[in-house]
């Protein structure tokens, strides 16, 4: 069934809101990786019950790369009465910012910038030239991690490991097509635990394998294990690390212009302080990074609230709010860490009513950003890419009018 069928016309649905709408703030989470590129969650369906148990009524994919998980995300998400927001997220580099020494969105590299897309065109869709940029970038990526495959044989070799990595048996059995540094690490830990059963056995080859140094994670922390096997060995200065190849990132600028192509709302994703209180450069000043990011056409922002303390959270936010940028929240799960569906602040902090707000009001403008996309061919932005800010309060009540009806109409 076409996912738009299950709404009525505009007028109808505004109508139906005015007279059954609640008008509540739901839960949202805007920004979840799935086994679609790598995840925390063994399937879609998982991530979504999680979401139903924690009361999360707006759910955004949001794999890099890909756009594949998009038919069984709406279609998992309708029978749960859950708004679905389609996403993307590109890793991508803006060489001026490269050659400045500029930090962006990655602490670690000057220029690689983050960038997601939000309420893509669903069914999905992508013109030339931006596909076969997309796919050989996808191709290369696989490339340098089917190296980094080949490296840690060397090093299993090395150690007289008794085992070796299949690099086609990860990408066909873990993947659905995209292989990332994360699943060579889930790979190597159940390879591990398959060959060994005793505990000394285990301690004693992973000491072998960091090169004398001890593993400091307990046996039972799979999560914890494959954090410390990708920063040991596939990190920079790692036996198996092999640096990414300028053709594995596309273009900033590209990156936008490819967003919208793909009826998508170019987004930047903040970083904003991290453990010690530290932000990169682009950042530590939010209005002079507001300024770049309208001169860049980005009027969308994003943050992964479990990185972040509450009081940053709320003034990032609220003035990126103020200066009229769409702002969404969400919880990532790119890492093998289960966390909760429902956003937290660092260290289990709830979110503040404005917070909850901002981000369902940023929901609700993708929403009808995607609905009106896709039935009359124009959304929330313009031709030239600009926001229709006069409009956004017509957008966000479209929005929550999609929001509650597919929440009050669903059918298990």
């Amino acid at each position: 069934m076409d996912f738009w069928k299950r709404f009525p016309g505009k007028e109808e649905l505004l109508k139906w809101y005015a007279k059954y709408g609640k008008q509540t703030t739901f839960s949202v989470n805007a920004h979840l990786h799935t086994p679609y590129s790598f995840s925390a969650f063994s399937d879609i369906p998982q991530a979504l019950d999680m979401a139903v148990a924690e009361n999360v009524k707006v759910m955004g994919i949001n794999d890099f790369y890909t756009t594949d998980g998009y038919e069984e995300w709406s279609a998992e998400c309708a029978v749960r009465g859950i708004f679905p927001l389609f996403n993307i997220e590109y890793i991508s580099l803006n060489k001026a910012d490269q050659l400045a020494g500029l930090k962006v969105n990655d602490p670690g590299n000057p220029g690689r910038t983050y960038l997601s897309g939000k309420g893509l065109s669903f069914p999905a869709k992508m013109d030339e030239p931006y596909a076969s940029a997309l796919a050989s970038v996808r191709a290369e990526s696989n490339r340098h991690v089917a190296g980094m495959c080949a490296k840690m044989n060397d090093l299993l070799d090395k150690i007289h490991a008794g085992f070796r990595l299949d690099f086609e048996t990860i990408r066909s059995g873990m993947t659905k097509g995209m292989v990332r540094e994360r699943h060579l690490a889930k790979a190597l830990r159940e390879a591990i635990e398959v060959q060994l059963s005793a505990a000394d056995e285990k301690k004693a080859f992973y000491s072998r394998l960091f090169g004398g140094k001890e593993l400091v994670s307990q046996l039972d922390a799979p999560a914890a294990i494959e954090n410390e096997l990708r920063n040991n060995l596939l990190k920079a200065g790692g036996p198996a690390f092999i640096p990414e190849p300028a053709a594995a990132f596309l273009d900033s600028e590209m990156v936008c212009e490819m967003i919208l192509n793909q009826g998508g709302i170019p987004t930047y994703p903040f970083l904003a302080d991290d453990s010690n209180g530290n932000f990169t450069h682009f950042e530590e000043l939010k209005e002079e990074a507001a300024k770049i990011l309208k001169a860049r056409n980005i009027w969308s922002v994003e943050f992964i609230t479990t990185r972040n303390n509450l009081e940053v959270l709320e003034d990032y936010v609220g003035y990126l709010d103020r200066e009229g940028f769409v702002v969404t929240l969400g919880s990532e799960h790119n890492t093998p860490a289960m966390e909760p569906i429902e956003l937290f602040a660092r260290k289990k902090t709830e979110l503040s009513p404005m917070l909850k707000e901002i981000s369902y009001r940023g929901a609700c403008i993708i929403a009808a950003h995607q609905y009106l996309s896709a039935t009359t061919g124009e959304g929330y932005l313009d031709k030239s890419g600009k926001p229709k800010s006069s409009e956004s309060e017509n957008f966000i009540t479209l929005g929550q009018a999609l929001i509650e009806f597919i929440n009050l109409n669903h059918h298990d």
